[in-house]
């Protein structure tokens, strides 16, 4: 079973970057389908990017296309979420999630099997 754990967060100003990551144990990125899923205050979870564990394939939420860039790398185990143009509304504790997506990825939270820790990201002038 593999345990996530994001980092990465922080307080920005509108416009500014961040780059996420999640670090995978007990198991390889490799095995796994994986997504970014972030809560604001009120809301419920909303997934922003999802990736396959085959295909290359990635989705993004029509709030962030363009924006944000999902990603992994094998070798170090980790996935990553690079957030640019930050905005207000990007404000949320951001989470990594994974599920057994081979050649899909999901845009609901609820079908992933395993979440780490999340990390805040809080954007405001």
């Amino acid at each position: 079973e593999v345990q996530l754990q994001a980092s990465g967060g922080g307080s920005v100003q509108p416009g500014e970057s961040l780059r996420l990551s999640c670090l995978a144990s007990g198991s390889t990125v490799a095995d796994y389908g994986f997504g970014w899923i972030r809560q604001a205050p009120g809301k419920e979870r909303e997934v922003v990017s999802c990736m396959s564990r085959y295909s290359g394939i990635v989705e993004y939420a029509k709030s962030v296309a363009g924006r944000f860039k999902i990603s992994r790398d094998n070798a170090k185990n980790l996935v990553y979420l690079d957030m640019s143009s930050l905005q207000p509304e990007d404000t949320a504790v951001y989470f990594c999630a994974a599920a057994d997506f081979s050649h899909h990825c999901a845009m609901s939270p609820r079908l992933y099997d395993y979440y780490g820790r999340g990390t805040l990201v809080t954007v405001s002038s």
